[in-house]
């Protein structure tokens, strides 16, 4: 079985959110690793993309990505600058709209420019992909993100409304990522 890597979005680390969960979960049947959360206040782009690699060439064989939110946009970034050729797959869960001004409280357009962030690549990512998405997520409407799943080359699975899918959304424990990992897994 792959190694699971998680990518975390802004977020500082919270074990009640699903990608730590999911973590603990899994931990039992493979190797599980996370890219460590870099909190909203750090925004180098650079940094947590370099993170990424970091934590992909520390592992043997092959590896499923588990990325949210702006972890989506930071390994978007990652396949622009790096390539790896045993990547089974990517979940990409909520993808953050980092072109579209975001609610207070998230970082403005003008500071995600400054780091690095834009444009957002938009180029087919070199390895299956699944993008879940949500049709009232508050931080990416449904038509942009189904536009980044097209670009990306990506499976879209369409959750319905599970808001940004964190705790504040009511998640916790999101059941539907295992049987998206699989599918990646078989793939």
């Amino acid at each position: 079985m792959s190694t699971i890597l998680l990518v975390p979005g802004l977020r500082d680390r919270t074990e009640k959110h699903w990608q730590p969960l999911l973590g603990m979960k899994l931990m039992w049947s493979r190797p599980v690793r996370s890219v460590p959360p870099a909190g909203r206040e750090n925004l180098d782009l650079a940094a947590r993309v370099a993170a990424i690699q970091d934590a992909l060439e520390s592992i043997q064989g092959e590896v499923t990505i588990v990325a949210h939110s702006a972890g989506v946009l930071m390994l978007a970034h990652w396949a622009q600058q790096y390539r790896r050729a045993n990547i089974v797959g990517a979940l990409l869960a909520a993808p953050a709209d980092l072109e579209t001004p975001m609610p207070e409280g998230y970082p403005t357009l003008a500071a995600l420019q400054r780091n690095g962030w834009l444009p957002v690549p938009r180029k087919r990512l070199p390895f299956p992909s699944i993008v879940a998405a949500s049709s009232n997520d508050p931080l990416a409407s449904l038509t942009r993100v189904e536009k980044l799943a097209r670009d990306w080359g990506s499976e879209l699975v369409q959750l319905g409304d599970v808001g940004h899918l964190n705790p504040a959304s009511g998640f916790g424990e999101w059941p539907m990522a295992e049987e998206l990992v699989a599918r990646l897994d078989r793939s």
